[in-house]
């Protein structure tokens, strides 16, 4: 995975609906086309991620496996 995101934030330890909620927030104060990095170690969040990028209009460019068990997520900002 890259490491060519914009903001970054780590929602490790949080269940559902946590990690969505808490990455909603952060793409809200930034621009569009920016790029979000959320790591979450909660199973749901494979499901929940992308069914928020869809429903919200971003994109998610990448997952991958981080540190800690945690699966990170590369979300581009929709406009």
């Amino acid at each position: 995975m890259s490491a060519a995101w914009d903001a970054e934030c780590d929602a490790a330890g949080l269940i559902c609906p946590l990690p969505v909620l808490r990455a909603r927030r952060v793409l809200s104060g930034l621009p569009a086309g920016a790029v979000l990095r959320l790591l979450a170690t909660d199973p749901m969040a494979r499901i929940d991620v992308p069914h928020f990028c869809a429903e919200a209009g971003h994109a998610l460019v990448a997952t991958a496996e981080a540190a800690g068990g945690a699966t990170a997520y590369l979300i581009r900002r929709g406009g």
